[in-house]
């Protein structure tokens, strides 16, 4: 598909879009698409067309995976960036609180301190650790790709099911790290929750049937950098790189495969509890591995 012979959406012009409204016509961008029972709808035509509804709630447009939409579409990646802006600074106020945010299979801070990490039931390290970062060119890498990638994804989910993906993503990627790695090894930062942002945008291309070689051009640029050495103290985490990758895209399935019907929201939710699943049940294979 040339997308520069697509016409431009009618809110966003700048918006290349091979999508129109089934009942006016006019082109829509993923953020302008609200669900209908056949097809999608501007939002001009769903407000014109609001009163037929039982109630605000069932007159709401929707996005494409079937939320509500907002009045600002990117506010749960706002959110997200300052949560990680704030964990920063206060690791760099209070150093010493870093190491019980890391994630940390099992380990001793000294010779006959007692265990620790996630092994002896420190779980939350599982998900504390996505919003750690120590570094600032870490934390400023993962904030860009987390506004990059996140924003546009949350316009099309809505702000549940993007949050959903975001939260399920980091806890996957840990998984890996955690099943994968030595147990004192520690590991931190919001790269397995971007990734998995990455997978679902992948499933969200497929689905609207957009070119797909820039997305798979980009999933395999940030791969390629996941697994080449690039010397100096720089040392990233592929296993929560992948974890999170795959774990997005199967999230992602579930919440954009299903485009109408009465019983989206059961197997979009349901994906989500089934994903959350495996991940407990890989978490608990490698605690009973360590104790």
């Amino acid at each position: 598909m040339d997308t520069d012979r697509l016409p431009g959406c009618y809110r966003h012009p700048d918006r290349a879009t091979g999508i129109s409204c089934t009942r006016c016509s006019r082109p829509i961008c993923p953020e302008c698409m609200i669900s209908a029972s056949v097809g999608f709808q501007c939002p001009t035509c769903v407000r014109d067309g609001s009163g037929t509804g039982r109630g605000p709630a069932a007159n709401a447009p929707r996005t494409l995976a079937g939320g509500v939409v907002a009045a600002d579409p990117h506010l749960v990646t706002k959110v997200l960036i300052g949560l990680n802006a704030a964990v920063f600074l206060f690791g760099l106020a209070v150093p010493t609180a870093v190491v019980h945010l890391e994630l940390l299979g099992r380990y001793v801070t000294y010779f006959g301190a007692p265990v620790e990490g996630v092994s002896t039931g420190e779980y939350y390290r599982l998900l504390s650790s996505v919003f750690l970062h120590v570094e600032w060119w870490h934390i400023i890498g993962n904030m860009i790709g987390l506004w990059v990638i996140g924003g546009p994804l949350e316009a099309a989910l809505g702000r549940a099911r993007y949050l959903a993906v975001y939260l399920l993503s980091g806890l996957g990627g840990s998984a890996l790290v955690y099943l994968l790695t030595a147990p004192n090894t520690p590991t931190l930062g919001a790269s397995g929750a971007v990734f998995g942002l990455l997978g679902a945008t992948v499933v969200l291309a497929r689905r609207l049937r957009y070119e797909m070689r820039p997305v798979l051009v980009m999933v395999g640029l940030m791969l390629v950098l996941t697994f080449v050495p690039l010397g100096g103290s720089l040392t990233v985490s592929w296993q929560a790189h992948v974890g999170g990758l795959v774990t997005g895209a199967l999230v992602g399935v579930g919440m954009l495969r299903p485009a109408t019907g009465r019983t989206r929201a059961l197997i979009q939710w349901g994906t989500c509890a089934v994903v959350f699943l495996l991940v407990a049940a890989v978490v608990l294979v490698r605690t009973a591995e360590l104790t």
